[in-house]
């Protein structure tokens, strides 16, 4: 049955959906799923984008096979080595021996540890400003370094101007029978696992994306196709004013967001006091996260797309609360920078957690930690409403 759909005339999208998979590179919850992009280019020459991953490996192969025809494929282009677009590569050739694998020096060299075999493979080495003459189209190759791995290229289409743009400008999420931004209620249904997506798998390479960004303001791009979701034919620029903000660490929204740990529901109780009063003080919605109960992935995401950032946090065992120790780790290896933070610590007996959390957060380049704390003992009690408004209010005015 067909299963692929044009992206534009002589290029073809032949990937797939997976809606089964639990986690994301076995870390990041997909209860969205997700799609693996694979380009097929009909011209003189009958050329592949990327493969997919071994777990839509019948519904990939049937489309190939499909749009093919029966057809010879001349080039194998390997973009990005990672295996959930890579993993198929030994199976093409198997069904195409007179194929030629292209790619650059490192991806062959990642290539080989992933496929012995990979040394006996038929290649064609390009670099950056190289180009891949298929007959009606031309393909110039973009160097794309730790967007997000050391291999990665990207290839910009003279005839379509389409780039295809390996991991970049993509989101987790299935597609649901619709294959260009356009085709969804994008804001709805892809903003927010977008900006997880980019937040936890390439926020840490914010100079390296800034660095492809500044190339392609050379090209005259009218579509990107990334290897997960949609294709973008129209309001690019939404999608790069949203790469701009996201690579150079500004905050998407001026919004506030509360994260709190809680080991019995005081310190819950708490941070939605601390919300509502941020609410009657702004107007603004204000969204409450408990550490504990929310995969971390999401918090980050939050992180990305929030100016002023709220850690409320119990002392346990003369320390961070772990859950609360773990996020804030994350956030130090993602590199976050240019947000304000404001902190809160309950404790029975000896509350530490807002010395704790300033001496971890003092690793974050750019970033403000507001004077004004709030200290939680044990409880919040009509006694405290006045240290809760005055903790809202520094953060209202920062």
């Amino acid at each position: 049955m067909k299963g692929f759909r044009e992206v534009t005339k002589d290029i073809y999208w032949i990937g797939g959906s997976d809606r089964r998979l639990e986690r994301f590179e076995n870390i990041f919850p997909v209860p969205e799923g997700v799609s693996y992009n694979s380009y097929f280019v009909d011209d003189d020459k009958k050329v592949v984008f990327d493969t997919a991953d071994i777990s839509i490996s019948d519904q990939y192969l049937e489309n190939l096979k499909e749009v093919l025809k029966g057809k010879k494929l001349d080039y194998l282009v390997v973009l990005h080595m990672e295996p959930d677009h890579a993993s198929l590569i030994s199976t093409v050739i198997a069904l195409f021996p007179e194929v030629t694998i292209v790619g650059g020096a490192k991806t062959f060299q990642i290539m080989e540890q992933f496929f012995e075999e990979a040394k006996d493979y038929k290649r064609l080495e390009v670099k950056e400003g190289d180009t891949l003459e298929t007959g009606h189209h031309t393909f110039h190759f973009v160097a794309a370094p730790m967007v997000h791995w050391p291999e990665v290229l990207m290839a910009y289409d003279d005839a379509s101007g389409a780039l295809l743009c390996a991991d970049a400008f993509g989101t987790f999420g299935a597609l649901d029978g619709g294959l260009f931004a356009d085709e969804y209620d994008y804001e709805k249904d892809f903003l927010d696992s977008a900006r997880r997506y980019y937040a936890n798998i390439v926020g840490k390479y914010g100079m390296q994306v800034q660095a492809v960004l500044k190339k392609a303001q050379g090209l005259d791009i009218k579509m990107l196709l990334s290897l997960h979701g949609p294709v973008w034919r129209k309001d690019i620029a939404y999608l790069l004013d949203k790469y701009q903000k996201w690579s150079t660490y500004e905050a998407e929204t001026d919004d506030i967001v509360v994260f709190y740990g809680s080991l019995y529901g005081h310190t819950a109780s708490a941070a939605e006091a601390v919300a509502s009063e941020l609410r009657a003080q702004t107007s603004k919605n204000v969204k409450v996260y408990d550490v504990s109960g929310t995969d971390v992935s999401y918090l980050i995401g939050e992180v990305w797309r929030c100016k002023k950032i709220v850690l409320m946090c119990p002392t346990y065992n003369n320390g961070i609360y772990p859950p609360m120790e773990s996020f804030l780790s994350d956030c130090i290896a993602l590199g976050v920078q240019n947000r304000i933070f404001a902190l809160a610590q309950n404790g029975t007996w000896a509350p530490a957690t807002v010395k704790l959390m300033t001496e971890k957060l003092a690793n974050l380049k750019n970033v403000t930690i507001l004077e004004d704390s709030l200290t939680i003992k044990s409880a919040l009690h009509a006694n405290d409403e006045e240290a809760v408004r005055s903790f809202v209010g520094s953060i209202v005015n920062s």
